[in-house]
């Protein structure tokens, strides 16, 4: 793999402010009118008609294991290559679902990580996240050892929890006609257990937060980590998610929804199948992702390797359905990201898609990009990687956002597997079944939208040695 860049100390500090804690920043940071231009790439912040100039943000950990791998490096190989992490679920009750299909961490056995009082503890969602939070930390090369602890905060989302403690417990009072359940079935089930978990386990004593926006969750903790970074209130950040949705009830709820894939017969490892005309919905996928944060300027004193920069985060809310999507709603979570970035349409490289392979997802996702981007939309290269790691729900977004670093650091657009019956109405550049090397790529907007009507968008920009200026 290419190595993470190295800037050197004395490189150009590209708009940023020296901004005091979040308390403070609004009073002392540096200002523009909202007519003036900040610097372009430089993450802005809108507030009663002012325009505040935020400290850069680099990424200088991540930490992944999901359907593609249990590391960094396995787990970007494998999407390169095009790999599926999809299968026909191998569980007891499989046989009860109409298409049991899942993309399953490979051979993930939490007794190489914890010891048995503490596994007891733990749901499988909060080791997932636990184990990403350890190879974050560990790709950031020791930097809490000199880290001032109440300046860092942990920022995780999760759609389902611990559901598959939830699911045991029901199963055993209900099915079992049982009075008694595990004592600790409320840590092992709470959403904010993974969050938790990473604060005790590395005594972080600054905020820790869940974010339950469904898909859009771990967008938003990164988007919301970025901000406490950006803003001066925060020295560190443990940011990303975890998801372990793969109870047979929420099988079945899922199911019931109508949302989920058809097995493909021929090949199951290729039944999801985003922006193809025959795509028949989304696999559920399990893991985690968690990019560790820091000013940029921090990064660059302390020589991190640095895999990224966060230029920018938009948020959006459809109000019009919980589960139709939003052409207006998806575009201006895409716009509100740009101008949070100081960017314009025309200054994007690459885009990840939110890609689900479900019928209204795809078309709605295409035809928003269009409405942000115009005829450019034409041109650019657009990746959708669940079809091979499955759909993550409220990790999904920490996932691709750890890919599409990856990606640009490769210079790589990722592939869009399984597309070999376009749709007339998705007529974009996905990148189809072929990972495309060579691409000159700076900046990437990665989309997460979420029922419920969430839609989160982050900008992430290549740590070249021009993205340093």
């Amino acid at each position: 793999m290419t190595a993470p860049t190295r800037p050197q100390a004395g490189a150009p500090r590209g708009g940023q402010g020296n901004l005091g804690a979040a308390r403070r920043f609004l009073a002392t940071a540096p200002t523009r009118p909202q007519s003036g231009r900040p610097p372009r790439g430089a993450g802005i912040l809108a507030v009663g008609g002012r325009v505040v100039v935020m400290r850069r943000v680099a990424v200088t950990g991540i930490g992944v294991l999901c359907p593609l791998g249990k590391s960094v490096a396995e787990v970007y190989g494998n999407a390169h290559a095009g790999r599926s992490g999809v299968h026909r679920l191998e569980a007891p009750f499989a046989h009860r679902l109409i298409a049991p299909l899942a993309a399953t961490v490979p051979r993930f056995d939490g007794t190489e990580h914890f010891d048995p009082p503490k596994l007891r503890m733990l749901d499988r969602v909060s080791q997932f996240a636990l184990v990403a939070a350890r190879q974050a930390l560990d790709a950031a090369g020791g930097m809490l050892d000199a880290c001032d602890r109440s300046r860092a905060g942990v920022f995780v989302g999760t759609g389902m929890g611990g559901c598959l403690s939830n699911d045991e417990g029901y199963q055993t009072l209900y099915g079992e006609a049982s009075d008694r359940i595990k004592p600790y079935t409320v840590l092992l089930g709470m959403p904010n257990a993974p969050a938790g978990w990473i604060g005790l386990e590395h005594g972080l004593l600054g905020p820790g937060l869940t974010y339950s926006t469904a898909c859009a969750a771990s967008a938003v903790a990164i988007g919301e980590a970025w901000l406490r970074i950006a803003s001066g209130s925060l020295d560190l950040a443990l940011a990303g998610g975890a998801e372990a949705p793969l109870a047979f009830g929420s099988l079945k709820a899922w199911e019931a929804l109508r949302t989920l894939a058809t097995i493909d017969a021929a090949e199951p490892s290729a039944s999801c199948k985003p922006f193809s005309q025959n795509r028949s919905g989304m696999v559920l996928g399990e893991g985690a992702a968690m990019l560790v944060l820091e000013p940029w300027e921090q990064a660059v004193a302390r020589g991190a390797a640095i895999h990224g920069e966060i230029l920018g985060y938009g948020l959006s809310t459809d109000a019009g359905h919980l589960t139709r999507p939003s052409v207006a709603g998806q575009a201006a979570a895409m716009r509100a990201a740009l101008q949070s970035a100081a960017l314009d349409p025309q200054d994007i490289d690459m885009i990840n898609a939110h890609g689900t392979g479900t019928l209204a997802n795809d078309a709605v996702e295409t035809a928003a990009i269009k409405a942000v981007f115009g005829a450019r939309a034409l041109h650019i290269p657009i990746s959708a990687t669940k079809a091979m790691h499955g759909h993550l729900l409220g990790a999904a977004g920490a996932l691709e956002c750890a890919l599409s670093l990856l990606a640009l650091q490769h210079g790589t657009a990722l592939p869009t597997m399984h597309l070999q019956c376009p749709d007339p109405a998705c007529d974009l550049d996905y990148v189809p079944n072929v990972a495309r090397d060579g691409v000159a790529a700076r900046t990437l907007l990665s989309n997460s939208f979420a029922f419920g009507g969430t839609n989160a968008v982050l900008v992430l920009r290549a740590a070249s040695p021009a993205a340093s200026g």
